[in-house]
């Protein structure tokens, strides 16, 4: 039992490169694929003197409309192309703003969006 409570310490004071490092080499020699090699990671905390220095880039964006300027009907229509909602639920969410209009893409496509909103007259925050 000891052997496994020291392991569990390890596995916890994993820095974010040494946690990297590990699955990297369980899915090498082992062929296994870990779930969440951030797991381990955040159980940390990042006390670690890496953890701070090293922070994980977003890869996934909201596109959140936040106001609707002084072009409401350009915005609902802009809404409306980006999502595919029929004409109400594209105004309920515009009329409600701050509401997400997409969830979870892409740098580039979060930005694009962003673009098409702000020139319908639109205010959007990406989160």
């Amino acid at each position: 039992m000891a052997d496994i409570e020291e392991l569990a310490e390890q596995l916890v004071g994993l820095t974010i490169q040494e946690a990297n490092e590990l699955a990297n080499h369980l899915e090498e020699e082992y062929d296994i694929q870990p779930a969440s090699a951030g797991v381990a990671v955040a159980a940390d905390g990042g006390g670690g003197a890496d953890g701070d220095a090293e922070e994980e880039e977003q890869t996934a964006f909201d596109v959140v409309l936040t106001g609707i300027g002084g072009n409401k009907i350009q915005v609902i229509k802009e809404v409306r192309s980006i999502t595919g909602m029929g004409l109400k639920e594209a105004k309920s969410l515009v009329d409600e703003a701050p509401n997400p209009v997409s969830e979870g893409v892409s740098r580039e496509d979060a930005d694009d969006l962003k673009a098409q909103i702000e020139d319908a007259g639109g205010e959007v925050e990406l989160q």
